[in-house]
C-alpha cells in the first residue's frame, strides 16, 4: 500500500497520515516507516479517536477515550487516513467527523488493510492491501506484532447471541 500511495502523491511534502485508533494506528506507523524508507522523507503522523463521533455511541455502556494526537495542521494536508477493516463505512464517516474538528484537509483518501464489504455508506478506499469476501455473520480479526501477536488477518463466525 505504501507504494501505492507514493505513486498517486508523487508531491509528498503536504502528505500527512492518520491511523483510526488501535490497529489503524499500527499499520499507519508501518506506512509512514515505508515511506521513509523509500523516499527519505519522515511523512507527519496522527492518531484519531473516533469514539465519541460514533453513531451507536448511545449503545455503549463505558466508552473508553484513548485520546486523539495530531501534532500537525490538517488545514492544507493531504491525509492519507488508516482503518484496519473496512467494513460498512461507519468508522470511517466518523474519523472525518473527527478530524474535520482539527481543520480542512485539501484532500482525505482511505488506506484499509482489508475491505471486507457490506458497505451503508457511499465511502471506499482508495488504497486496499486485500479485499476479503465475506458474510454478514462473520467477523475479521486483525492481529499485529505491536500488540503482541504474530500477524494475521483471521475471519471468524460471529457467536450466536
Amino acid at each position: 500500500m505504501s507504494f501505492q500511495i507514493l505513486e498517486k502523491n508523487r508531491e509528498i511534502q503536504q502528505l500527512a497520515i492518520i491511523g483510526i485508533r488501535t490497529c489503524g494506528e499500527f499499520i499507519g506507523k508501518r506506512i509512514q516507516s515505508r515511506i521513509k524508507e523509500i523516499e527519505g522523507v519522515e511523512v507527519p503522523f496522527g492518531v484519531v479517536d473516533i469514539t465519541l463521533y460514533r453513531d451507536d455511541l448511545s449503545n455503549l455502556t463505558q466508552p473508553t477515550l484513548k485520546g486523539t494526537e495530531i501534532p500537525f495542521h490538517i488545514t492544507g494536508s493531504r491525509i492519507i487516513l488508516i482503518d484496519d477493516v473496512f467494513f460498512t463505512g461507519r468508522t470511517v464517516r466518523a474519523a472525518l467527523d473527527a478530524i474535520t474538528d482539527f481543520g480542512r484537509p485539501d484532500c482525505v483518501e482511505l488506506a484499509a488493510l482489508a475491505d471486507r464489504g457490506h458497505r451503508e455508506l457511499p465511502i471506499r478506499p482508495d488504497y486496499v492491501g486485500k479485499n476479503l469476501p465475506t458474510q454478514r455473520n462473520e467477523f475479521v480479526k486483525v492481529r499485529l506484532e505491536e500488540q503482541g501477536f504474530q500477524d494475521g488477518v483471521y475471519l471468524v463466525p460471529r457467536k450466536q447471541s
